[in-house]
Formats: C-alpha cells, sequence, structure tokens
C-alpha cells in the first residue's frame, strides 16, 4: 500500500490558476532519505535563479521518513552510535563547496541538537536532525513549487526517450506520470549470492540459523540464543552493531574497575560471538586528538592534473597499477611531513632535504630512504602492514590468538589517542584529500573503498574498549585472519589461518555486512526493471551515469534525457549525502549539478503550448546527443589543459556547468556508518 502526503507551501489546488491552463511540469524524487533530501535543498536554493515563479509539482516516494530515510529513521535502537562526531555532520553548503548555485548555509548535527560536537551521536539524533532539515528545506521551496510525498515503494519507470516518463507504485492503479525521474536511492537489500544460497539451503535442510548480509538494525535476532555459539564473518561496523544489539541490547552492562578497566556484567542471555574476517582484526578506532598546527601541504601527487591524465588514458586505467601507486606516495608525503616539521627528534635530516628525495625516488628507493632516515620502525608508514596486519602471522594456539588480538586492540587505542603519533593524523588528511580526487575517476572498484573504511571511518574508541571487555568475558572471540566457513556434519565450521588446523563449530553463522549495491542482485524491482530496459552498469554492477550531472546511461554510454541517479547504487557511490562542515562534500556538488540540470530542462518546457510535446522532445533529444559527444570531448579537453589550454571554457560554451569539475576538488570524510565487507 502507498499513501500520499501533500507538503510545502502550495495547496493542491490553486483557486488563482485558470481551470484551463496546462498543469505544472512534474519531477519524481524515488528515495527521501539524506541523498533525495540533499537533492531537494538544491532545488530550492537554485530555483530563485532558474526557475523563477513557475509552478513545480515535485512527488517524493520512499517507503520509510522523510529525511532520515531507512538507515537513520528514528524507530531504532539508542544503542546505536554512529561513528563520526556530531560536530562532524551537516547537511548545509558553504563557500568550500565548488559549485555553480548559492550557499544556502544551516546548523551541523551538533549545532542544531545544542550537545558536545565531540560526542558521537546515536541515530535517532541524527534521524530527527535529517527530518528538520527536510522540513526546513520544504519551507524554503519558492510558492510555486509543490512537493507531494508517497508513502511506499516505486516498482518500475517507463516512457519513451522522448517524452514523459511513468513510474509505477506499489498499491496504486495508474502510474505517476513525470517529465524527469531522478533516483535518489540509498543502500538496498540483495538476493544471495551462490555461497550465501548454498549455506542458506543447508540451514533449513539441517536446522541450522543463516543470516544473510543485511541491515543489523533491521534483522531479526531472536534465533541467537543465549549460551550457544554464534559464527560472525565480518568485522566492520554491522559487526559492531551485532555485538551491541546482542549484548546491551539483551539486558547486560559496562562498569569500571578500580583501575578504571572496562568490564562487562552479562545478563545471562548473550550468545558467544565467534568473529573473523579477511584481515581478521576490527576497523582501526577514530582519533582520539585535533589537530595542531600547519597542514600538509596537499594535493602534492595525486591532485586534479594527474586524475585529468588518468582519465585522458585512451585505454582507461587500472587502479592497483596506475591508481595506487600515487595514492600510497601521496599519503607518504603527509605522513613524513608530519613526522619531520613536527617531531623532528625523531628523524635524521632536514626536511627539505628528505623532501627533494622523496619527489624523485621511485617506490624502492622510498622504503630505502626511510629506513635511513626514520630510526623507529613505529614512525615509518608501512600501508601493506596497516592493511593486512595478521598476514604471516601464525599463533600456536587459540588461546593466544585471543591474547594476541586483544593486545592488537589494546595499541592501537594507545596509538590512536596519542597526540605524538600525530603522523597518523597527516594520513587521514591524506585519505582525504585523495578520496575527493578519486571521486572523480567514478567506480574504481570495492577495494579502495573498504581500505578507506578499515582504516579511516572505524568506530569509536569506546566501542573497542567494550569489544575489549566481551573478549575477557567470554562472550567474544576471536577468529583470526582469512576465515573460511564451511557447512558439514550438521553444523557450520569456521577456520582461519591464524591458528593453523584450529577451527570452531556452530549452528548459527550471521554475515555480518551489508548487502553488495549492484543491479545483477538487487531485490528492490525498480533496479532490475531499468537493467531490462537498457541501463548501462559497471564491471562492478553499478548503475552507469554520466559524471556531469548525474543522467543515466545505457549500454551505448548515452545519457538518458529525462533519468538521474545519485547514490550507493551508482558508479558515483564515494560521496556520502552528508559530511564534515566546510571540506566541501562532492555529494553537495553533485546534489547542486543535477538540481541545476533538472530545473534547467524542466524550465524549458513550453507545457502551455500547442507544440509544447513536441519541443521538450527535441530539447531531451538534443541534450542525449550532446552528452554522447560529450564524453570524447572529455579526453581532448583533459589533454588540452594539461598543455596549458582553457578546456573550462570550451565547456562553458557548450552549456554545461564547468563546475561539474572543478579545478581543485577539496577533501572530504563521508559519513561511513556501515561497512560492504571486513
Amino acid at each position: 500500500m502507498s499513501s500520499e502526503i501533500l507538503a510545502g507551501p502550495a495547496s493542491p489546488t490553486d483557486p488563482e490558476q485558470p481551470r484551463d491552463a496546462a498543469p505544472p511540469p512534474t519531477l519524481v524524487i524515488v528515495g527521501a532519505g539524506p541523498r533525495g533530501t540533499g537533492l531537494l535543498e538544491r532545488i530550492a536554493a537554485n530555483a530563485p535563479e532558474l526557475y523563477g515563479d513557475s509552478g513545480l509539482d515535485i512527488h517524493l516516494v520512499d517507503p520509510y521518513p522523510p529525511g532520515a530515510g531507512r538507515i537513520w529513521r528514528e524507530e531504532q535502537s539508542p544503542l546505536l552510535w554512529m561513528n563520526s562526531q556530531a560536530q562532524d555532520v551537516t547537511m548545509f553548503t558553504d563557500e568550500t563547496v565548488a559549485m555553480a548555485g548559492p550557499v544556502r548555509p544551516g546548523p551541523t548535527l551538533h549545532e542544531w541538537a545544542d550537545i558536545d560536537g565531540r560526542v558521537f551521536s546515536d541515530r535517532r539524533r541524527l534521524g530527527a536532525y535529517l527530518n528538520w532539515v527536510y522540513e526546513d528545506t520544504l519551507a524554503a521551496l519558492p510558492p510555486g513549487i509543490r512537493v507531494q510525498y508517497h508513502v511506499g515503494r516505486a516498482l518500475r519507470v517507463g516512457g519513451p526517450r522522448e517524452g514523459r516518463q511513468q513510474v509505477w507504485l506499489e498499491g496504486r492503479d495508474q502510474p505517476l506520470p513525470a517529465d524527469l525521474v531522478v533516483l535518489t536511492l540509498g543502500h538496498l537489500d540483495a538476493e544471495l549470492d551462490r555461497e550465501q544460497s548454498e549455506l542458506a539451503a543447508y540451514a533449513r535442510a539441517n536446522g541450522l540459523v543463516h543470516l544473510p548480509p543485511d541491515f543489523t538494525a533491521d534483522s531479526d535476532l531472536s534465533a541467537l540464543r543465549p549460551g550457544e555459539p554464534v559464527l560472525v564473518r565480518g568485522f566492520g561496523l554491522a559487526f559492531v552493531d551485532l555485538m551491541v544489539l546482542l549484548t546491551e541490547g539483551r539486558g547486560g552492562r559496562y562498569e569500571e574497575d578500580g583501575e578504571g578497566e572496562l568490564v562487562y556484567r552479562p545478563s545471562g542471555r548473550e550468545p558467544v560471538l565467534y568473529v573473523g574476517s579477511r584481515r581478521g582484526v576490527p576497523y582501526h578506532s577514530k582519533i582520539g586528538y585535533d589537530w595542531t598546527g600547519e597542514r600538509p601541504p596537499l594535493p602534492r601527487f595525486f591532485g586534479p592534473g594527474e586524475v585529468d591524465a588518468l582519465l585522458a588514458r585512451p585505454d582507461g586505467f587500472d587502479f592497483r597499477r596506475d591508481v595506487w601507486p600515487l595514492v600510497e606516495k601521496e599519503l607518504g608525503f603527509a605522513h613524513y611531513h608530519r613526522l619531520f616539521t613536527v617531531h623532528p627528534e625523531r628523524t635524521r635530516g632536514a626536511w627539505t632535504d628528505f623532501e627533494e628525495k622523496y619527489v624523485a625516488a621511485s617506490r624502492v628507493e622510498r622504503e630505502a630512504l626511510v629506513a635511513s632516515t626514520v630510526p623507529d620502525p613505529a614512525d615509518r608508514l608501512d600501508l601493506g602492514v596497516l592493511d593486512r596486519p595478521l598476514e604471516g602471522v601464525r599463533y600456536p594456539s587459540y588461546e593466544a590468538l585471543q591474547e594476541g588480538l586483544r593486545g592488537y586492540i589494546r595499541d592501537d587505542l594507545t596509538r590512536r589517542h596519542d597526540p605524538s603519533y600525530s603522523p597518523d593524523l597527516a594520513v587521514f588528511l591524506g585519505l582525504l584529500s585523495v578520496y575527493g580526487q578519486l571521486v572523480r575517476l567514478g567506480d574504481i572498484g570495492p577495494w579502495w573503498h573498504g581500505f578507506f573504511s578499515y582504516l579511516a571511518s572505524g568506530p569509536p574508541g569506546p566501542r573497542l574498549h567494550q569489544m575489549l571487555a566481551l573478549s575477557r568475558a567470554g562472550i567474544l572471540d576471536f577468529l583470526g585472519a582469512d576465515v573460511t566457513v564451511t557447512a558439514a556434519d550438521g553444523v557450520f565450521r569456521a577456520s582461519g589461518v591464524s591458528v593453523p588446523g584450529a577451527s570452531v563449530e556452530a549452528r548459527a553463522l550471521v554475515e555480518a555486512r551489508l548487502p553488495e549495491p549492484t543491479l545483477e542482485r538487487a531485490r528492490d524491482t525498480l533496479l532490475r526493471e531499468l537493467y531490462n530496459d537498457g541501463a548501462g552498469v559497471t564491471s562492478e554492477g553499478l548503475l552507469a551515469v554520466d559524471p556531469g550531472d548525474g543522467r543515466l546511461l545505457d549500454r551505448d554510454g548515452r545519457p538518458h534525457p529525462r533519468r538521474f541517479a545519485l547514490g550507493p547504487h551508482t558508479e558515483a557511490r564515494g560521496s556520502g549525502a552528508f559530511t564534515r562542515p566546510r571540506t566541501g562534500g562532492p555529494a553537495f556538488r553533485q546534489n547542486d549539478a543535477t538540481a541545476r540540470a533538472v530545473l534547467t530542462f524542466l524550465g524549458a518546457l513550453d507545457a502551455r503550448g500547442p507544440d509544447a510535446e513536441s519541443g521538450e522532445d527535441r530539447a531531451a533529444e538534443h541534450h542525449a546527443d550532446r552528452a554522447v559527444e560529450r564524453r570524447d570531448e572529455r579526453r581532448e579537453e583533459r589533454a588540452v589543459e594539461r598543455r596549458g589550454g582553457r578546456g573550462a571554457d570550451r565547456v562553458a560554451e557548450r552549456g554545461v556547468d564547468p563546475v561539474a569539475e572543478p579545478a581543485v576538488e577539496p577533501v572530504i570524510e563521508p559519513v561511513v556508518d556501515h561497512d560492504t565487507a571486513a
């Protein structure tokens, strides 16, 4: 069933409008969570310039509350936190966002809620903030724009490329007509892959419990019984949610002993969790101190010029071969700039000498340079060890593994809260700079997103202290690295490489990670129908979109003139829907570019003229044809720019917003509260 709620400054029928007047253009936005709300905010900000006082009907479609959506809705456990501090969350633009539209300032989460900015807020408070942003945006819309909210799901989008679209909704016989459709879907459910299907079938046949990848807050955990072992694959933020709901969520509590160490007091209703993953360790703790002093001058080795060169390659690029060496050098530069300039007593030589040699050095030469100038290995940046800390590490017994992992977590907590190791924070800034540049490359595969989340977007420190307390209490055991699960003899069996020959059996298995956002396995019929209708798909199974304005691409690379998409199901998934203030979040820039494209197209429709339909058809087809040409022109422009040409001028001449590809990409930190892999 779907229900409809009218919202906004206009009434359903305008008494001033003549009875024979043609209806205003119609925009349908599917998905009203943070991304859909962000797009609506940009429409409100840009409408006075691009749309004037003309009428516009906007239909928002979502089964979950507007603003918050599914993930951040207020109806969830108060025990679940964000993994970002309240001061680091905003839905509003500022002058650091490289966009053509106007800035519409607003409060951060901590300013709106009047709380300590360093608090890791519970998700319900963020949901309330997002709902307020939605209501604030409605109030900011010009009088001629009205919004109708449909509580339900969109099932299918149809219609010819040359004309109006139709959006079919759950529980509604007739489709919504739309001049344009924008998909701002969030994280979606997925069908099981082959391995998951086999495990689920085995569980059904043998009376076992198998919980596939899902949103932990929505999972039914009642089948995980007190005292019984539960195998868990995944050590990221979805696991942290699971840990919280099965311990504090079942009545357990934490206390401090006389020495300030956290102790867990069980309720007796907890299962025993055995957790492992590819890395075998939890995500790194959030850094617990603030930056002081000079920031590293970033970008240095991976900036707009390097991205232009990668995009200009006629045969494309490979991330690990072509991009990662630049990223690695950039992160090393940030690390050693901080070490040499703030902690010179721990180095040999001056920063200027080191920098000169570092710039010209190959990877092997950089390793030798660091070894000769940085005496303590703890001060050296080794991204391979950071990524796989248990690589090659073997423990003689299962008990030794537990103590080893507790020591690893304690060391991580100590280091991430000690400003004497501030080069770690410099690497974090380097990661943000790199992330901002990578947005322009589109879909670069899952490895980078997992690495970034593991290193830069892990849980708050208190969650790792809780993990240690649960381990000491016997509620949580570690399985180590490269964990595999088999199903035989009526049980699930987990084993890893950290303790050769050891394994753990259980009658329950939880996959603690999000479903992959691929079209191939999307449970959402809307995405599957788009695929069947010819939508383009990347090698990773994501919707292919035009990076300039988010228009959907077909399998020949042609942008659809009337369909747009933003969010994690697209190749531009790297940008979070909200971000830190004053860091120029690319999602805000993407929202602005899409909003301006939408308003420009709709504003050009002469819906009241006798030839309106043919006129809009010609405009739509012209845009599609020019967009196809734009793919080939981009490479030439970037080559001209690198030779000192004015590619941006050519972009402006053909009527495309040059801000869509800024000369300097600001750094961001996406707010990531769930992991896709651990």
